[in-house]
């Protein structure tokens, strides 16, 4: 089969295709056929060699795939040829808190990931797509998705009628932005592009912030809260704003840090996090419970992905050049040729 694989440190043209063997299925594994996966910021850095965890190469990237299952190990009972769908990010996190086995099946950086014509998931850590979503759409939920439920709702407990903050527009926060609207949230969002904040409310957005506009876009958030501040923020941006999503946090808040989008530095201490009493959830996505609580929701509540751009398997390192690129409003996903 043809597979793409991550063959030194040297960026996007580090990824190459090549020819491998098509996995067999152990016996509690289940084989894929490709439909299609999605990029996560994660992705570039793997190509450079900057994922502090696992970094592995040769390595078949991407965590988010759905696709049609093939062929199933003699021990699975739930699944069957023809099944549509999707993957855990973690392979050994079924549910509750995570270990260090868990913390080492992540696809894509720990294992082998999505980016193929076939790959192999562990049946115990495999979910079946909604009828409601193509190929497509479910393959942006494994990363961006469920790291946005696990935020909000497993660690923040997201309530009618509390605010939350996010900072950009990427995957994350757009799905953090649906979520937190499907709870009947209030979302404040944060974006350098009018065009990409008209989007944002055009979603449901409840307040939009320019911070090039705004470079002190905590004084336009405690200004909209009355001074109150946000009940809980979707930090991606990491050392570079960290000190303002603090000055952001209403007492008793809780910040779910998320990226490093600003950088690799850890973000400094903030003095608002003893004063106001703040909660620092570090979030690595989510478990194969999140996943299915997640599904039920997009279910219930007719979610429906952003898909900013797709492009075909054959032309995968465009995929990545766009999304280096930062222009994406939501997610960027690569198609099966056929």
């Amino acid at each position: 089969m043809q597979a793409y694989q991550v063959i030194t440190p040297d960026g996007i043209d580090a990824l190459q295709k090549v020819e491998i063997d098509t996995p067999t299925p152990g016996p509690d594994e289940v084989l894929v056929k490709m439909k299609a996966c999605s990029l996560n910021y994660r992705d570039i850095l793997i190509t450079m060699g900057g994922y502090v965890r696992n970094d592995i190469r040769p390595i078949t990237p991407l965590s988010d795939g759905a696709g049609e299952v093939v062929a199933v190990g003699s021990s699975v009972t739930d699944f069957q040829p023809g099944d549509r769908v999707l993957g855990n990010f973690f392979q050994d996190w079924e549910k509750g808190q995570i270990n260090d086995a868990g913390l080492n099946s992540a696809l894509g950086g720990s294992i082998n990931g999505v980016l193929a014509e076939y790959f192999i998931l562990k049946s115990k850590c495999t979910v079946k797509i909604p009828d409601c979503l193509s190929y497509a759409e479910a393959a942006t939920l494994p990363c961006a998705a469920t790291t946005a439920w696990h935020a909000l709702v497993s660690v923040g407990e997201l309530k009618p009628n509390d605010t939350v903050l996010l900072l950009g527009t990427g995957g994350v926060s757009i799905f953090g932005l649906q979520i937190a609207k499907a709870l009947n949230a209030n979302v404040i969002i944060t974006s350098s592009s009018d065009e990409k904040l008209a989007q944002a409310r055009s979603l449901g957005a409840d307040h939009t912030i320019n911070y090039k506009t705004h470079p002190n876009w905590e004084e336009e958030v405690l200004r909209i809260t009355d001074g109150q501040g946000v009940d809980n923020v979707l930090e991606v941006g990491g050392a570079g704003t960290f000190e303002k999503s603090s000055a952001c946090a209403k007492t008793n808040g809780v910040i779910s840090v998320i990226g490093i989008l600003s950088g690799l530095e850890s973000p400094s201490m903030s003095l608002m996090t003893i004063f106001n009493l703040l909660r620092i959830q570090g979030i690595y996505v989510g478990s194969t419970e999140m996943l299915k609580q997640l599904l039920n929701a997009v279910e219930t509540h007719n979610i429906r992905p952003q898909i900013d751009k797709s492009f075909s398997f054959s032309n995968a390192q465009d995929a990545y050049q766009w999304m280096a690129q930062a222009k994406h409003f939501g997610k960027v996903v690569i198609e099966a040729d056929s």
